[in-house]
């Protein structure tokens, strides 16, 4: 089965106007008037519905069985960042702690993705890595697993150092061993280097492009970087022997890595595609169809504001998409 075109539009055809409107989406995604406004109004929550499977637990664990029963694995994250005080990243963390026994209870195909800043790695960052050892902790009692995600360029090291340190008291070895692993950004001229130092620690990675806005000091300025730089990090991985994922929409990038799996006689499921909560599902189901396992990231809750203008800001086009079905049922 074919996996099916990108969608046509202008904006799509017209390079040129992406920095200019990526740049905007993340300004409007640290104005704190509009995210107030937005989060608090039935308009804004019906706009991001289509990335966001809702405000509670029961809505991404409702989202999850309907993904599973295509043949879609899920990974679950409370939204919300930059804690401002030790008792918040302890009520983040048991929401994470609710998810992982309600995963089990109902023998759900899904695991959790965590921000450290929602641990409060921003206020201090052995509250976070401890925090984050007791989730890593109910993950292995669990038989589970914890994504930490990874945040903007300045928190990149304090977060591999936290990752390293948890994934250094587990035992266990093999492509799937261990139950923390991390988010590399493919955007970050530092990005290979890191890579290779998680392989050989047997952590387990899941690649993406990036969302955040970097300087050029530390991040690929143009697409065409972006990509080749992708792909070279791909090809590191699906070679590695360990289970990673690869988490794009791009087209390209994923026929590159379906060639190289192919040319290279590669397992296809030894490893994943990831992709987001409502962004290109036929595309996820043609991808299981084909025989590749998949992975759909599903967001929720009532902090969904920066995370909704990020999705904007990675694929302006989504705008159009959303105003042609705002009023249809």
């Amino acid at each position: 089965m074919a996996i099916p075109s990108l969608c046509e539009n202008s904006w799509s055809r017209s390079s040129r106007f992406m920095p200019v409107l990526r740049s905007a989406f993340i300004a409007l995604s640290r104005n704190s008037g509009l995210r107030s406004f937005s989060e608090s109004s039935p308009i804004g929550q019906r706009l991001s519905s289509r990335f966001v499977a809702g405000l509670e637990i029961e809505d991404a664990l409702r989202a999850t069985e309907t993904l599973n029963a295509q043949g879609i694995a899920a990974t679950l994250d409370s939204l919300g960042e930059n804690v401002e005080n030790p008792d918040a990243a302890r009520r983040s963390a048991e929401i994470y702690h609710q998810l992982l026994d309600a995963i089990r209870k109902r023998g759900l195909n899904a695991n959790v993705s965590v921000k450290l800043t929602q641990m409060g790695l921003e206020l201090n960052p052995d509250l976070a890595s401890g925090i984050t050892a007791e989730l890593v902790g109910h993950a292995v009692q669990t038989d589970n697993f914890v994504r930490i995600d990874m945040e903007g360029s300045a928190l990149t090291q304090a977060t591999l150092d936290i990752v390293r340190g948890l994934h250094a008291g587990q035992s266990s070895t093999g492509p799937h061993a261990g139950h923390v692993g991390v988010v590399i950004q493919a955007y970050l001229y530092r990005s290979e280097k890191d890579i290779c130092e998680l392989i050989a620690d047997g952590i387990r990675i899941r690649l993406c492009k990036g969302a955040y806005q970097e300087p050029a000091q530390v991040a690929f300025p143009s697409k065409a970087d972006v990509d080749a730089n992708f792909v070279r990090l791909m090809r590191i991985l699906v070679r590695s022997g360990i289970y990673h994922g690869i988490a794009t929409h791009d087209e390209a990038m994923i026929e590159a890595t379906r060639q190289f799996v192919r040319e290279r006689k590669i397992d296809p499921t030894s490893f994943e595609f990831q992709m987001l909560y409502g962004v290109r599902r036929d595309l996820q189901r043609a991808l299981v169809d084909q025989g590749y396992r998949v992975r759909v990231y599903i967001p929720f809750g009532r902090e969904w504001y920066p995370y909704f203008m990020r999705r904007l800001a990675e694929r302006p086009a989504n705008v159009l998409f959303l105003a042609k079905n705002f009023f249809k049922n």
